[in-house]
């Protein structure tokens, strides 16, 4: 298996306790997981670490389950979760990525002999859905939604996941100048195949990844082999150096980009694949993908614009060396502590920024509405305030923020005059996804057009593979960022990566966006890399950032912002 990941731990935890969960057995042991999955999730601690010590000293990690992951990270399996799945037929298990559904409505539908994901669209279309008890109508409804979803982005994972499988491959290929290729190398926020390319041969790869990747083979006619690391589908591309130019483009864009070269090429006499740039049935040296363009008499396009989104647009949009980096990001904005859902102290929080490399913390901890997140009353808020700005004193680099929840008619969870008392406002949703889509829009200009909003978070809602954004006119929310000049979010949590970067691209000249972490934990601070990769796809450079700017300067941009309003 790939190498084993503290998210990987806490993945096998949570799934062992919601097949518990489904299969009716000891509340008590999948409370145990759940409990040991977020104790965790609380932790900054890499897995090698926690391997090494037999997770001595977490909490709610026992012997006995300490034993099982132990066991997981030499064979790839969990013991408990492997006896739960066996219990539970795959199609029943594939129900788990629908929205909405948790163990206990599985278990209704499986009762009721709908055990698939087709089996329940049908069902839910028909309406025996609908006639199930604790289901309805409504429901139902909803739930066929959700389940059209699930099914075209069940061959898909998160773009966090799909990096992990090629940074563990590139290592075991060392030597081998191993690179991302496909979706990854694009930087697409969901991939369908973890690929590579190597310069070697297929004996080559096949002697550093036995073992490693599930039923590797070679595929018939193609320089590649392929086979599955943890489920997940992956393909290593192999070329002499003499032809890894023409193996990096062939395996680094997309299906339209790769057509498109391919007929280019043959319009110029030349024959382009995987196993190199030919004409007259010659092999040309091409070991950079420079050398192609050059042989072809081509602009070199860069890989974060090779989508078809970038067509019309991309040789109007600024060289990859003028693109945001991680490090230009001095100000980590819309972040958690404990005082919310965070778990970590707000002082921990500002010292995994600076070790990061950045200047200052922005916090964004919950506001009252979001009860179910511990959100702040006003006392409790009062209270934040007064802890932050005695840490400010104190010398830490760090500002007083909150995500304050968008109401239902566009208002604002807190009072202005408290709003006043912060550093700057980060305004989202958190409720009412399934407004109609006048009214979720005239809710979300409403919030954007206020006077004190400094940031529109996570503007659709969207959570990646497992729910679509809320309905809205998103042009004419982002219109009224533009006439009241409030930041756009990326939110660079993997899961949400919203605003989408095709979104981010349409409007790249008219708005100002920041890269935020909505980091839970201290780990999470470290996700401003994929919210980066999708300001780069949306061709962003530093100055378009805000938040690359110095804790001074970001401060006086928000003044700046406030008074442009009067």
């Amino acid at each position: 298996m790939s190498e084993v990941t503290r998210k990987s731990l806490i993945g096998v935890l949570k799934t062992t306790a919601d097949l518990l969960d489904l299969l009716g057995q000891e509340a008590f042991r999948a409370n145990a997981y759940r409990g040991a999955a977020r104790s965790l999730e609380a932790l900054d601690t890499d897995a090698a670490e926690l391997l090494a010590s037999d997770f001595a000293g977490v909490p709610k990690i026992g012997k006995g389950i300490a034993a099982d992951l132990l066991a997981y990270a030499q064979t790839g399996s969990f013991g408990p979760l492997e006896d739960a799945a066996s219990q539970v037929p795959p199609g029943v298990l594939g129900l788990f990525r629908v929205r909405g559904l948790g163990p206990k409505k599985i278990r209704a539908l499986w009762d009721a002999g709908i055990d698939s994901l087709e089996g329940l669209r049908e069902a839910a279309r028909d309406g025996r859905v609908a006639a199930l008890k604790g289901f309805g109508p409504k429901s139902a409804g909803a739930m066929l939604e959700a389940v059209e979803f699930a099914l075209g982005a069940q061959e898909r994972q998160h773009l966090s996941t799909g990096l992990d499988v090629v940074e563990a491959l590139a290592g075991a290929l060392a030597g081998l100048e191993p690179r991302p290729a496909g979706d990854v190398r694009r930087g697409l926020e969901t991939v369908r195949t973890a690929r590579l390319t190597v310069t070697g041969t297929a004996g080559e790869v096949a002697a550093r990844l036995t073992g490693r990747v599930e039923d590797l083979a070679p595929v018939e006619g193609k320089p590649l082999l392929a086979g599955r690391v943890d489920g997940v589908p992956v393909e290593i591309a192999h070329a002499p150096a003499q032809a890894r130019g023409a193996l990096d483009l062939m395996m680094g864009g997309s299906t339209d980009y790769r057509e498109g070269l391919r007929a280019e090429a043959k319009a110029r006499g030349f024959d382009l694949s995987g196993r190199g740039l030919t004409r007259g049935g010659e092999v040309l040296a091409t070991p950079g993908e420079a050398d192609v363009a050059r042989e072809l008499g081509l602009a070199l396009r860069p890989a974060e614009y090779r989508d078809p989104e970038h067509d019309a647009v991309w040789e109007t949009l600024p060289p990859p060396e003028q693109l945001i980096m991680v490090g230009d990001l001095r100000g980590l904005l819309h972040t958690h502590s404990t005082w919310s859902d965070g778990a970590a102290s707000l002082p921990e929080m500002v010292a995994e920024t600076r070790r990061l490399g950045h200047s200052f913390l922005g916090t964004g901890d919950h506001s009252r509405a979001a009860s179910y997140a511990n959100g702040l009353s006003l006392e409790r808020l009062r209270a934040y305030v007064r802890e932050i700005r005695e840490l400010q004193r104190a010398g830490l680099p760090i500002l007083a923020g909150a995500e304050v929840d968008i109401l239902g008619d566009g208002s604002l969870d807190y009072p202005d005059e408290d709003l006043l008392s912060l550093d700057y406002v980060v305004a989202s949703v958190h409720s009412l996804f399934t407004l109609d889509p006048a009214r979720q829009t005239e809710r979300l200009i409403r919030a954007a057009s206020h006077p004190l909003v400094t940031v529109l978070g996570h503007p659709t809602g969207r959570l990646l593979l497992r729910r679509p954004g809320y309905a809205l006119d998103l042009d004419a929310v982002l219109a009224a960022c533009e006439a009241n000049g409030t930041v756009v979010e990326i939110n660079a949590n993997p899961y949400r990566l919203d605003l989408d970067w095709r979104d981010a691209l349409r409007w790249r000249a008219r708005l100002t966006f920041a890269v935020n972490t909505d980091a839970h934990v201290p780990a999470g601070l470290g996700d401003t890399r994929y919210g980066v990769l999708m300001a780069r796809k949306a061709g962003l450079t530093p100055a378009q950032v805000v938040n690359t700017l110095e804790q001074a300067e970001f401060l006086d941009f928000v003044r700046q912002q406030r008074a442009a309003r009067g």
